[in-house]
């Protein structure tokens, strides 16, 4: 088996203890890390050595930044999106590993219906579309992990009203991620559960975790090459609790390669 997860740790320099305890605990296979905050050359790379992982990463200060993980080599990495949009904001890396090509992605928040982050947003979804046409095939093994900032239904998010009007939630945001699922992808947690949730983030205000108000935004989608062999799809919700922990909680899906 293959485990491969995905995580958003919201600043790896604030969650570095966090993360390689959980590494040593969970022990997976590939690792997508999403929220660095910080450069490559920042990036602490030698703690993941340590523990037996290759590193790819895109990183930039402050904001943003995604890596790859990989008990066994990540070659032909691509950062970004390879288009001739100026974009200076690092919230792509891909790479082959294990016989398949994987994907860390920061899709943008959008911050409010309406504002020039939004309109980002969309443009950055269909951008990703378009990526994934002009260098991939929906016929090998792909999967595109991350941090999505969309919750896919209504089943997604635990109080579906109150977020009704949300950049998570709505029509659009909904759609374009219908857009990019429908390249080939599947949603690996569907394939194994249909249970309400289980969600993956809790805003640290309002005491949304201990008061359930969660929402499913963080995905692993899986062609069908390697989605057929899906065996296990869960979130580690403890990770949510304890000592400065992420607002994330790692997805993890099970793959019998």
């Amino acid at each position: 088996m293959v485990k491969v997860a995905t995580w958003n740790v919201n600043s790896i320099k604030a969650r570095l203890d966090r993360a390689v305890a959980w590494l040593q605990k969970a022990d997976p296979d590939v690792v997508c890390l999403q929220e660095l905050k910080m450069t490559n050359d920042a990036f602490p790379g030698d703690a993941f050595v340590e523990l037996g992982y290759h590193c790819a990463v895109n990183g930039q200060p402050t904001w943003n930044g995604v890596a790859i993980l990989s008990k066994e080599p990540v070659t032909d990495v691509i950062t970004g999106m390879n288009d001739d949009v100026d974009d200076p904001q690092s919230r792509l890396i891909t790479g082959n590993t294990f016989g398949f090509t994987v994907a860390s992605a920061y899709f943008p928040n959008g911050q409010s219906v309406g504002s020039d982050k939004w309109e980002y947003k969309l443009q950055w979804m269909d951008r990703l579309r378009a990526f994934l046409d002009a260098n991939f095939s929906a016929q090998s093994p792909f999967l595109l992990c991350g941090d999505y900032n969309v919750a896919p239904e209504d089943r997604d998010v635990a109080f579906p009203d109150r977020w009704a009007n949300s950049v998570l939630c709505v029509e659009e945001s909904r759609n374009k991620l219908t857009a990019i699922r429908e390249w080939g992808f599947e949603d690996t947690m569907r394939k194994i559960t249909d249970e309400d949730g289980p969600y993956s983030w809790w805003d640290y205000r309002r005491l949304a975790f201990p008061k359930g108000d969660g929402l499913r935004i963080d995905h692993i989608y899986a062609t069908k090459a390697i989605a057929e062999r899906c065996r296990a799809a869960y979130v580690d919700r403890d990770e949510r609790k304890g000592h400065k922990p992420s607002d994330h909680a790692p997805v993890i899906a099970e793959f019998d390669l």
